[in-house]
């Protein structure tokens, strides 16, 4: 894993709670990442180091900064104090772009038709993927599907604005918003949120879907619905893809689960830390100021991993362990203590 330390070089107030980060590229040893990728941060608050994954809104080739934009979150730690005390001039510690949420214009043909879906923040990744696409297959029809409360909450609505007057022929953006009366409906905008009445009447023309790519970021409801919808639709899976920052995780789920004590060994120090009953082994070792490392917490970037060396766990909140998961692994993430002996070594 590769690090690096980032000036903030302007910070862009998009709206009444969303900044843009935008930083300066390192002087010698270039950030290399792809349309979909996101940065970790770490920043450390009242003493505790905390790392979180922000999509960058840049695009790579295109844009001379680095950018990553932030929205404020109820309860929200990281976003709030970065959005109300980072200032210019500031030095952030980053890992190298990790994420598989990615757009690569060399693997899809020109002349296939791009989808992006988006509500409130997730556009961020999808902005990316935006500008990459029309930056670099300039034939290739795209389409932005994007839902917020209203026009003053939308993020990037000039830059949007620009794209389309810029690459009108490849472009076209439906506005859905869910604070404006039911009665209005302006061209290329519809009120309420992205469902299925509305997306079939955008979306139904067999044609318009033949060889579609579909880039979706978002709420898991909002996901769920536009990949049933797409399914009816005939759209393969293969051509769906993601963003995975959100666990949703049923309690039910942690009905066999208990608070135990958990050994574990790093480095030849062995600690034992307790496991609270709805926490995982990543979350309590983190309470418990252990510096483990980690990074999106979906269990998909895999630096939480560790070896298994007794006891079992119980899997929650990840469909699909990643391939790269042996037997005798587990995701620290997405563990919970299910047994009394466990073992574990980082």
């Amino acid at each position: 894993m590769q690090y690096f330390t980032l000036k903030v070089i302007d910070i862009i107030k998009d709206t009444s709670d969303v900044i843009t980060i935008r930083f300066k590229q390192p002087g010698l040893k270039k950030i290399k990442y792809k349309a979909g990728q996101y940065l970790t941060l770490i920043i450390r608050i009242n003493g505790r180091k905390y790392l979180r994954p922000y999509s960058f809104s840049s695009a790579p080739d295109i844009d001379l900064y680095l950018e990553i934009t932030i929205k404020r979150i109820q309860g929200g730690v990281v976003s709030n104090y970065l959005y109300d005390h980072i200032k210019v001039d500031d030095i952030i510690e980053v890992m190298e772009p990790m994420g598989d949420f990615i757009y690569d214009p060399s693997s899809i043909p020109n002349n296939q038709h791009i989808m992006l879906w988006g509500a409130g923040s997730g556009i961020t990744p999808l902005m990316s993927i935006l500008k990459t696409t029309l930056n670099h297959s300039p034939d290739t029809k795209v389409s932005l599907f994007y839902c917020n409360r209203n026009p003053e909450h939308t993020i990037f609505q000039q830059e949007i604005n620009a794209l389309k007057e810029k690459f009108n022929k490849s472009l076209v953006v439906w506005n859905f918003y869910t604070g404006i009366p039911e009665d209005i409906y302006l061209n290329y905008q519809i009120s309420g949120r992205i469902d299925e009445s509305k997306i079939m009447s955008v979306v139904s023309n067999k044609e318009e879907l033949f060889g579609s790519v579909h880039y979706i970021c978002g709420p898991t409801g909002l996901k769920n619905t536009i990949k049933a919808i797409l399914s009816k639709l005939e759209v393969p899976a293969t051509n769906i893809f993601t963003e995975e920052f959100e666990v949703l995780i049923d309690s039910q789920q942690l009905d066999d689960i208990q608070t135990r004590m958990v050994t574990i060994i790093e480095g030849g120090k062995k600690s034992v830390i307790e496991i609270v009953k709805g926490k995982s082994i990543l979350d309590s070792g983190l309470d418990q100021d252990m510096d483990l490392s980690y990074s999106c917490q979906t269990g998909t970037c895999t630096l939480c991993k560790a070896k298994l060396l007794s006891g079992k766990v119980k899997v929650i909140g990840v469909d699909k362990m990643p391939d790269d998961v042996a037997e005798d692994e587990c995701l620290l993430c997405c563990s919970y203590p299910y047994t009394d002996d466990i073992i574990i070594q980082i």
